[in-house]
C-alpha cells in the first residue's frame, strides 16, 4: 500500500485512550453520525435533547471515554456508552466503533418501532381523493387560501 493511501486511512481511525482525552460533544455526535451536520448537533444540545451522565449538555461540553449519553434525534432516543473519541467524520463502519448502545435503549427503540408499525396497519385509507370543495377547505385550514 502506498504512503498516500496509508495516511488517508489513518485519518479516519478514532483516537485510542492515549491519543486524546476529551472532545467537544457536538463534534463527537457529528463524527458518530447521530447528526448530519455539526450545526444540527449543536442545536440539539441547545434544545436539551442531549444529556451527558444525566445532565443537560451545551455544545462545548467535553465528552470522555466512559460517558453515558442520552441522544434524541429524528431516528429515535438512544442511550450510548462512549468507547472511543474522534473529531473527524469518517465512514459509517468507523463511526459505529465510537459507541455502544445500551440494551435498554435498543429494546425501547424496537418496541416503539413495532407500535408505529401496528398503528399504520389500523389507519383507515380514504375512500377516494378529495373533491375540489374538500381541497379548498384543506387549503383554507392550512392557511394557503
Amino acid at each position: 500500500m502506498d504512503r498516500a493511501r496509508l495516511v488517508s486511512r489513518k485519518r479516519w481511525f478514532p483516537y485510542e485512550n492515549g491519543g486524546m482525552s476529551n472532545v467537544r460533544i457536538d463534534k463527537w455526535l457529528w463524527a458518530a453520525r447521530f447528526f448530519k451536520t455539526r450545526a444540527l448537533a449543536a442545536r440539539a444540545c441547545e434544545l436539551g435533547r442531549i444529556k451527558t451522565n444525566g445532565q443537560q449538555s451545551k455544545p462545548s461540553r467535553e465528552v470522555k471515554v466512559g460517558d453515558l449519553l442520552q441522544v434524541i434525534n429524528e431516528g429515535g432516543e438512544f442511550q450510548v456508552d462512549v468507547l472511543l473519541l474522534s473529531e473527524v467524520r469518517g465512514p459509517a463502519a468507523v463511526a459505529q466503533t465510537l459507541f455502544r448502545e445500551t440494551e435498554v435503549s435498543r429494546e425501547l427503540r424496537r418496541k416503539v418501532a413495532e407500535e408505529r408499525k401496528a398503528e399504520a396497519q389500523f389507519e383507515p385509507l380514504p375512500a377516494s381523493k378529495p373533491s375540489k370543495r374538500d381541497r379548498r377547505v384543506l387549503h383554507r385550514f392550512r392557511g394557503r387560501g
